[in-house]
């Protein structure tokens, strides 16, 4: 199963596109414009956008820069054989194709369906990518180990998911139940509306100098947790 982000002002195309792509291995999302598709970007699990360059306010050029900060998932411009300039901005900037319009239904399967193979198979993307590096943590999924600075950490089998779900996303947000239903796969009782915070707790005293003032695994108040780079501060 893949999730596809179709984002275009024009609801037209948007409606033409999610016909084109009509799959059952695709579930597909819609946004109109570019502030609308990053927060769906935050919100949900994409791996791969298709995205307008001329839009409004944020122009799929600011889109496609914005996505590259923290994420490689593919991205496919859409385009009027007038903007050829901006396409290659738009490459330049990190894009990984372009379809013009009007487009062949065709053309665009194959270009989304070539993409994906490329981000699942060929180990472009976070699905297939074993080691995770970030900062001073390492993720080598091949052998199940995590290092800090070097240094091997035990780490239990949910604290090991929770940290590789984090780090395969780095910056993104993820609220206890989201954490909870990806992980546990199962839906949670009251006695489980904790569990969450307990492993993220025990986590963060295995891999941060400081838990109580993290550097890596923050709390976003009232939303959830993020994996980040940054200060030592929450």
């Amino acid at each position: 199963m893949a999730n596809i982000l179709i984002c275009d002002d024009d609801r037209d195309i948007v409606n033409a596109l999610k016909i084109y792509l009509s799959d059952p291995d695709y579930t597909l999302f819609e946004a109109y414009n570019g502030a609308d598709a990053l927060n769906i970007l935050k919100r949900e699990t994409i791996h791969l956008v298709l995205l307008d360059i001329m839009m409004p306010e944020m122009n799929g050029l600011a889109v496609t820069a914005k996505i590259r900060e923290t994420s490689n998932i593919p991205i496919i411009l859409i385009s009027a054989k007038s903007e050829d300039s901006d396409v290659v901005l738009g490459l330049n900037v990190g894009a990984d194709d372009y379809i013009t319009k009007p487009f062949n239904p065709l053309e665009v399967s194959a270009r989304v369906h070539s993409q994906l193979r490329r981000y699942f198979r060929l180990g472009t993307g976070v699905p297939e990518q074993s080691l995770l590096v970030l900062g001073a943590i390492e993720l080598d999924d091949d052998k199940k180990e995590v290092r800090v600075d070097g240094e091997l950490v035990n780490l239990t089998p949910k604290e090991y998911d929770i940290l590789k779900l984090l780090m395969s996303n780095p910056g993104k947000v993820y609220s206890p139940k989201q954490i909870f239903d990806v992980l546990w796969k199962e839906k949670p009782m009251d006695a489980d509306k904790n569990l969450v915070a307990v492993h993220i707790r025990h986590l963060r005293e295995k891999i941060e100098i400081n838990p109580a003032e993290p550097r890596y695994i923050k709390v976003v108040f009232g939303k959830g947790y993020k994996f980040e780079i940054g200060d030592t501060h929450v």
